[in-house]
This record gives structure tokens, sequence and C-alpha cells, in this order.
């Protein structure tokens, strides 16, 4: 693709791309505030979507998983802390990690939001079938990984899809990939630290998936 009517549609299809996760994230931005009001804002929503998946984090992960600085992350979890929506104990394994869980009051709040945003979510996509779902999402998983290949170096653990984690992750099959949340969901099923199986090390079927 050469000609600039081509380098057009490209633009045209990027264009495309960002204006939809924009016009999402404004609707999840919307339903937020509809559902619960001024008192969360929707990072602080990402951040009790993460402690809901997982258990064990060092600051830097959260920094990560959010986009900002290891101070603005700190200052973020004590925020949720202070709030009374997250429990933080140090890690007895790793006095770096915290381990962070929903209040009772932070189950209430993430469970508002979620049945406000499947409600919103329903209405925008519910006249597109499974299957169509399904094949715009595997597209856009083949790009993904076309791109993500053509960077630079490894990274040590991958965030890209948010609070959207899901099982079936084409990113998660290259060897040079590793899902924060799959690696927790593992290490909780009783797998080592380095996130390798109990079987010596070799990867499963379920582990490439």
């Amino acid at each position: 693709m050469s000609s600039e009517r081509d380098t057009q549609v490209l633009n045209d299809f990027l264009g495309s791309a960002q204006i939809f996760t924009a016009a999402v994230n404004d609707l999840m931005v919307g339903e937020l505030k509809e559902a619960i009001g001024d008192d969360v804002t929707y990072p602080q929503i990402k951040l009790l979507k993460m402690v809901s998946l997982t258990a064990g984090y060092t600051v830097s992960n959260v920094a990560q998983f959010l986009g900002v600085s290891t101070a603005a992350a700190s200052r973020a979890v004590e925020r949720l802390v202070r709030r009374g929506l997250i429990n933080r104990t140090e890690a007895a394994e790793d006095r770096r990690a915290v381990r962070l869980s929903l209040t009772s009051k932070g189950q209430v709040v993430l469970a508002e939001y979620q049945r406000a945003s499947s409600k919103a979510l329903q209405a925008v996509f519910g006249h597109l079938s499974s299957e169509q779902l399904q094949q715009t999402g595997d597209l856009l998983d083949r790009l993904s990984v076309s791109i993500v290949e053509r960077a630079d170096g490894a990274e040590e653990v991958c965030f890209r899809c948010g609070i959207h984690f899901r099982d079936r992750c084409l990113l998660r099959r290259n060897e040079n990939r590793s899902c924060f949340f799959h690696l927790h969901q593992r290490r909780s099923e009783g797998t080592g630290n380095d996130g390798k199986t109990g079987n010596g090390g070799r990867r499963t079927k379920r582990d490439a998936s």
C-alpha cells in the first residue's frame, strides 16, 4: 500500500479506531458519573477493577496499569485506602509489594459501575451478533500482534487490555509477552513466582492461550 490513496485509507482507518476508542471511553465515564456521581473517577474505577482481578502488586505495577508515575500511583492507592474502598497490607513474601483487596464499600461501587456500563454497552452493541463482534475482535487482535511484534525489545509485563482482561489473547501467545493478569491468575493456582508452571517450566496449551 504505497499510493497516496492507500495512505489516506490507512489514515482514515486509524482515525476511525481512535474515534471508537475515545467514544467508548466517554461512554464509560458518562455511565460512571450517572451511576455513582462525582465521588469516584474513571481511573479509580480502573484501579478497583485491577484489584478485583488480582491480589499482589508493586507500586510500579499500578503505575504501569494506570499509565502514570510511581509517585502518582502511590498517591492513587493512598486515596482509595483513605476513602475506604480498598485494603492495603504489605506482602510477606516481598516487602516491595503490597497486597490490595476491595472493601465491602469498594465491591459495591465497582458492582454499581459494572451494572451501568454493561447496560450501556448492550444498548450500543446489542444489534450486532456475537459472530460479528468476534470477527471484528479477531481482526483487531491480528493487527495488534503485527504492530507489537515490530516494537524493539520485549516487555516484561503487558497491560494492554486494561480492565478488559480475557482468557483468549493473541498477544499472550507471543513468547515475549507476559500478561500481568494471567500471571497472577496462574500464581493463585499454585504456580511459581516466575510465572512458570509446576511441570518443570514447560508451557502447556493453557499457558500459551
